[in-house]
């Protein structure tokens, strides 16, 4: 009887001790496998687990990095969560403000992960929307442009390391999962979700990009997701806000939306996230979108693609989900909940009831609804993600490692290399690019004045429906060391009207204007345009009008940037001048400034068509200073 006890102990405790281990090997997390170690630990685990724990396994929630204090009430109140329900992943996410994004240093991130797993009794798995790498997180660390900007460079070696990178520094602040990347083949120029986060519109380009990435991620330790199944490319309804639809045909679905994921499945992609959509082509009733549509799940994801791994929903609290159900039938919440695991989901995220979705889901299997062997299944298998990332043996980061580890000289020269090789000019009248140099002549008496700062003036423009502090900063620092003369304008949400004729005047006075777009996906909006509805790309508001009046009135001497979406240019067929950079991050303002005064000429092609404008693959060589007539050798 005692022995009998004894290993009673052994199967339902011993598993859950692991955190009083020391750190081991952290700096350095092994490629992402399972051990036979690890799957002894996960199968004990199963068998100790009562049916309200291996629920909560399949929960996910969020965590944020920023806590005043680990007393605080907003920590406590989270621990309790974990606990109560007994979570087995959280998802970190970031506060912001007015200025923008409250991203904490990698340190303080890592400090976190480590309480958060000390209060946490199985290990948790703690994953990220990490798309362009952690910098959207985190301060001091590598800033990747989007996808996109990959897509464009189109170098499978820089995407690799780019996937090793991603892992390195997020294993070394305690994340083990990147909910990344984006699969999504964008060939809709109006997708109002995807847009820049896709690697582009070519399902076989797409589909090495990602395999490349996988393969990079994997090998420094870090788990990683293709999303959103079946394919979100060709969408034009956001899901945070509305049902969406994927209407293409089978026949589309196999030659342009299934290649990538089937590319992801045969570089041993971990999870696979679904899209809030209908997909009518695999299932025929309106009220069954992709998350809870078994036919989608089982019959599709897992039996004609044949996936085994962890399928994950994407947020439950997304209108695209809500809005199926009827409130007056029940709690959508709690029947999104169960309807998705009967689907053959594994990870529930974000449930905006996450009372009533535990209890929906212990009901339900109470009820013979669900079989306790399905949830058996789904908690095998993200047990088995956190045994082939070591959890089993040790949950903790190793502190004294952290800052070396995200903040290594040739990530952050990899961060600017690929964003350098990745901008494209789209279009050139010969007339303005590059930019001239300013060097001031030093005076030749003390009684002399300099040479005037400009004969040809520059005037620069920064313009967003609402800049974040962050960005065009980079942008204005790089254009003063090459222009000291330049008149720099940040439309931003300080901008008053009274500045406008200051902003206009400048730019009728001057011989150059740069016109940065910071234009995100989201930016795609429907628009009465000459009496019809048409898609509109771009900027609302005053904003929006300023950029109109200068692109119709000074089309020879304005180059438009595109720091975001490619597609601003559809809207305004007046640009003579187009350059895309297709991210935000610090290191593409760096390499446009660099482009425009003729410091880079990489190779870079569209990675998608433009249309009406230009087709995929298309660029033109950039101009090079003897190719433009001097106006003024005297500011060379």
């Amino acid at each position: 009887m005692k022995t009998l006890v004894l290993i009673l102990f052994a199967a339902t405790i011993l598993p859950r001790l692991c955190f009083a281990q020391t750190n081991v090997e952290q700096s350095k997390p092994a490629p992402v496998g399972l051990t036979q170690e690890g799957d002894k630990w996960v199968e004990l685990t199963v068998k100790g687990l009562s049916l309200e724990e291996k629920v909560g396994q399949m929960l996910q929630i969020s965590y944020y990095n920023d806590y005043s204090s680990f007393g605080s009430p907003e920590y406590r109140s989270l621990c309790d969560e974990i606990r109560k329900y007994h979570i087995g992943s959280v998802v970190l996410y970031v506060h912001s403000n007015r200025s923008g994004l409250l991203r904490v240093s990698p340190l303080e991130a890592a400090k976190v992960s480590n309480q958060l797993q000390r209060d946490s009794e199985l290990p948790l798995l703690m994953a990220a929307d990490i798309e362009r790498g952690i910098a959207p997180r985190l301060t001091d660390v590598p800033s990747f442009p989007w996808p996109m900007a990959f897509g464009a460079a189109a170098d499978l070696q820089e995407v690799e390391e780019f996937g090793a990178v991603t892992a390195r520094e997020a294993r070394a602040v305690g994340i083990h999962w990147a909910l990344a990347p984006v699969v999504d083949v964008n060939v809709n120029p109006a997708n109002p979700t995807i847009n820049d986060r896709s690697f582009g519109e070519d399902p076989e380009q797409v589909s090495k990009l990602i395999s490349a990435f996988i393969k990079g991620a994997h090998s420094a330790g870090l788990l990683v997701t293709a999303k959103h199944f079946p394919g979100s490319g060709d969408v034009s309804i956001d899901p945070h806000h509305a049902v969406s639809s994927i209407d293409s045909g089978m026949d589309h679905l196999q030659r342009v939306e299934f290649v990538p994921f089937k590319a992801a499945i045969a570089a041993s992609v971990d999870s696979i996230m679904l899209a809030h959509a209908r997909v009518p082509a695999l299932d025929s009733d309106i009220q069954k979108i992709a998350t809870i549509s078994s036919k989608v799940v089982t019959d599709t994801l897992k039996g004609q693609l044949g996936f085994k791994g962890v399928i994950v929903t994407d947020a439950l609290g997304m209108r695209g989900m809500t809005q199926v159900y009827d409130p007056q039938k029940g709690n959508p919440p709690v029947r999104a909940a169960v309807d998705a695991i009967k689907a053959g989901c594994d990870v529930i995220v974000l449930p905006s009831d996450l009372d009533g979705a535990f209890h929906g889901i212990i009901d339900a299997v109470h009820s013979g609804e669900i079989s306790e062997t399905r949830i058996d299944d789904s908690v095998r298998k993200i047990l088995e993600m956190k045994a082939s990332v070591g959890l089993h043996r040790n949950r903790f980061v190793d502190l004294d490692q952290v800052v070396a580890l995200t903040s290594k000289p040739q990530d952050m020269a990899l961060a600017q290399h690929v964003a350098d090789e990745s901008v494209t000019l789209v279009r050139d009248n010969g007339k303005l690019l590059p930019l001239r140099k300013l060097y001031l002549a030093p005076k030749k008496t003390e009684t002399e004045s300099a040479e005037s700062p400009s004969k040809h003036g520059l005037t620069v423009i920064l313009l967003a429906e609402g800049l974040e502090d962050t960005h065009g900063r980079e942008f204005e620092r790089e254009v003063r060391l090459r222009r000291p003369d330049a008149a720099i304008f940040r439309f931003d949400r300080r901008f008053s009207g009274s500045m406008i004729q200051e902003l206009l005047k400048a730019v009728n006075d001057a011989d150059q204007v740069v016109l940065a777009t910071y234009v995100i996906h989201e930016a795609t909006r429907q628009a009465v345009i000459n009496g019809k509805e048409e898609k509109y790309f771009g900027i609302r508001g005053i904003g929006g009008r300023l950029f109109k009046e200068i692109v119709i009135k000074y089309p020879e001497k304005t180059a438009v940037v595109a720091l975001g979406s490619p597609y601003l240019v559809e809207s305004f067929p007046q640009i003579q001048i187009y350059i895309c950079a297709y991210a935000m991050a610090t290191t593409s303002e760096i390499s446009i400034v660099k482009a425009l005064f003729g410091e880079i000429q990489n190779h870079a092609t569209l990675p998608v068509t433009l249309p009406g404008v230009a087709p995929r693959g298309f660029s033109l060589p950039w101009p090079t200073h003897s190719q433009l007539k001097s106006l003024n050798q005297d500011t060379w």
